[in-house]
C-alpha cells in the first residue's frame, strides 16, 4: 500500500506563486511515477504534470508549460509542484497519484493506482 499527502495549497493573487507537496509514505519502492491532477468545480480531472523517479523524467499539460515545474526528492519520497504566473483558471483541487508499473510517463487519471486526498488551490483576479 501506498499513502499520499499533499500540501502546499492556498489563496493567491493572479500573477503570484505556491508549491505544493505531495509526501509518499509505505511500499514507495514499488512507485514508478509520480502525477499531479487538479479538478475545479464543475470540471473533469485533468493532467497537470508527472514525474519519473527513475531518471527525473517529466511531462507537462500545455495548459501549465513554462509556469509549473514538478520535482522530486527520492530521499523524502516527495513530489513537488512549484507553480509560478498562476492565474486564475488554475483555480482548483490539485491530486497527487502514484502509477506502480513502467512504461511511457502516464497522463490519464485512470492509470493512477493511489491518490491523496487533494488540496485547494485558489487564484483571486
Amino acid at each position: 500500500q501506498v499513502q499520499l499527502v499533499e500540501s502546499g495549497g492556498g489563496l493567491v493573487q493572479a500573477g503570484g506563486s505556491l508549491r505544493l507537496s505531495c509526501a509518499a509514505s509505505g511500499r514507495t519502492f514499488i512507485i514508478y511515477d509520480m502525477g499531479w491532477f487538479r479538478q475545479a468545480p464543475g470540471k473533469e480531472r485533468e493532467f497537470v504534470a508527472a514525474f519519473r523517479w527513475s531518471g527525473g523524467s517529466t511531462l507537462y499539460a500545455d495548459s501549465v508549460k513554462g509556469r509549473f515545474t514538478v520535482s522530486g526528492d527520492n530521499g523524502k519520497s516527495t513530489v513537488f509542484l512549484q507553480m509560478n504566473s498562476l492565474k486564475p483558471e488554475d483555480t482548483a483541487i490539485y491530486y497527487c497519484a502514484a502509477v506502480l508499473v513502467g512504461g511511457p510517463i502516464r497522463s490519464k487519471a485512470n492509470e493512477y493506482r493511489y491518490w491523496g486526498q487533494g488540496t485547494q488551490v485558489t487564484v483571486s483576479s
